[in-house]
């Protein structure tokens, strides 16, 4: 089968051939229909040898939805043919956080080698995908693979990072969305669709500033040095109950700590590298800071169910497995509307 893999640190992904994989006892093989690209990959495309600890040659892709093609011994709980999403922060399945469902939050994974498709584990950036439990497969339930894969992250990243600052979102809240890009724009619909509060988007790009009015932002604001007092004017002095930065860049959490509200919350989604420091001459009084992972299964299925009401869009732009290496290329330069999605 063909496979977008990335080879050699620091090199650009390459299409190359390699073995169809046979799934093993109680794994599943999928045939891909869908995978998303993400700035993640980038983000290990780019760490230096000896920080980089997700293997060689690596399939990227962990954004993944398919058709069950054929099941490994023991294998049960779906059929041959059924369309289904990948959940795709694999835990040990047996700790605390993994029986709630929270294997995003998995105590053992990293001791016991268990790694994310595309992300230490083969990727969906394929013709075939094997996926290690059948828990890890979510029902796409009639929806368009290709518009939803990107919710497997895109969408359920943000959902998870929203829902625990719920407390904070009441009616005539505010809450700033910090980069309205394959996230950020997926943020803003979520927001419109389960708080009440005010949506303010920022981003340096007038293109995703546009994408987030058109997706349900009250106000956007320029980032730029008067950015922090314009989102405070909006809020009428007061800052914003929630702060969502999906950059994670210096100046991003620079200007989430000076927009946060008393008592209001932070999210640093992006992995942007900066850290915000907290305390007493820090942060505002009661503001908490917090560094959300991905979602739990049942928030995943919680965001396909956003989809299917059409509460939730995912603004897509589409390339073929020929393409991707093109595709990573523009997500890369920031000249990607949304979120790309390989179609094998």
């Amino acid at each position: 089968m063909r496979a977008l893999q990335y080879r050699a640190i620091g090199a650009a992904p390459e299409l190359v051939e390699i073995e169809t994989p046979e799934p093993g006892p109680g794994e599943v093989r999928l045939k891909v229909t869908a995978a998303g690209l993400c700035h993640s990959d980038w983000f290990l495309m780019g760490l230096p040898a000896e920080q980089y600890v997700y293997g060689l040659p690596l399939t990227l892709g962990h954004e993944a939805a398919g058709i069950v093609d054929k099941l490994g011994p023991g294998a049960s709980g779906v059929a041959v043919g059924d369309a289904v999403a990948v959940y795709g922060p694999w835990g040990c399945g047996h700790c605390h956080a993994c029986r709630q469902g929270r294997e995003n939050y998995c105590v053992n994974a990293a001791a016991l080698g268990i790694a994310p498709p595309g992300l230490g584990a083969p990727g969906a950036m394929a013709e075939y995908l094997i996926v290690d439990d059948v828990r890890h497969l979510v029902p796409l339930g009639g929806l368009d693979p290709v518009e939803c894969v990107s919710l497997t992250d895109a969408g359920l990243t943000p959902y998870h990072a929203i829902s625990s600052s719920l407390s904070k979102l009441w009616p005539g809240s505010t809450a700033v969305v910090i980069g309205v890009g394959g996230l950020g724009h997926v943020a803003v619909q979520i927001l419109r669709a389960i708080t009440s509060a005010t949506i303010i988007a920022v981003d340096v790009d007038d293109d995703k500033l546009a994408l987030a009015t058109e997706v349900g932002a009250h106000r956007t604001v320029r980032s730029d040095p008067d950015a922090a007092s314009r989102i405070r004017e909006l809020t009428g002095g007061v800052g914003a109950e929630a702060v969502f930065d999906f950059v994670g860049a210096a100046g991003t959490v620079q200007l989430a700590r000076e927009v946060v509200a008393i008592d209001g919350a932070v999210q640093i989604v992006g992995i942007g590298g900066a850290t915000l420091p907290t305390g007493f001459f820090s942060t505002p009084f009661g503001a908490s800071v917090r560094a959300p992972y991905w979602g739990s299964r049942s928030e995943l299925e919680e965001v396909l169910d956003l989809a299917r009401s059409g509460s939730v869009r995912v603004h897509v732009e589409r390339f073929s497995l020929d393409e991707a290496p093109e595709a990573y290329r523009r997500l890369h330069e920031g000249d990607i509307r949304g979120r790309a999605v390989v179609v094998p």
